[in-house]
């Protein structure tokens, strides 16, 4: 098999013609004779088997480009569950704490930035994060 497309839970998988049917591995099942993906992944075929290997999330670190909800809003921050890191959905439960600082939304006039105003409750934010002071726990976005 050589396609190199992301498939997505449900959505079939086109095998050549003449092939004879693999046997399937993980990430697959067999549905109305048609193979189709269980999970989000690239197929691929290591001899008569046909699977997806899973993708594993990885925690954000400095520079990683990721997606979140605003869920807390202050007057100095905003704070977000981080939900997708570097393009890779983390599993339901297990988001990241990230903040919005002030002087993290724009680089000129810091001091006149109003969170209130650039954020509300359930915003999706995309942000570059870095770690703030000694806490690996905590990641500061910056938009």
């Amino acid at each position: 098999m050589t396609t190199t497309s992301i498939v997505l839970p449900g959505q079939p998988i086109s095998l050549p013609r003449a092939a004879p049917i693999p046997q399937l591995g993980t990430g697959l099942y067999l549905r109305d004779s048609q193979i189709r993906a269980s999970v989000v992944g690239i197929p691929t075929q290591d001899g008569p088997i046909l699977s997806i290997p899973r993708i594993r999330a990885k925690p954000p670190s400095v520079n990683s480009i990721v997606l979140g909800t605003v869920t807390r809003l202050g007057p100095l921050q905003a704070t977000l569950a981080i939900t997708v890191v570097d393009g890779v959905p983390l599993p339901a439960g297990e988001e990241f704490t990230g903040v919005i600082r002030t002087q993290d939304v724009r680089a000129v006039d810091r001091d006149r930035v109003k969170i209130a105003e650039s954020f509300r409750g359930g915003d999706v934010v995309r942000g570059r994060g870095d770690l703030v002071g000694r806490c690996a726990q905590l990641l500061c976005v910056y938009c």
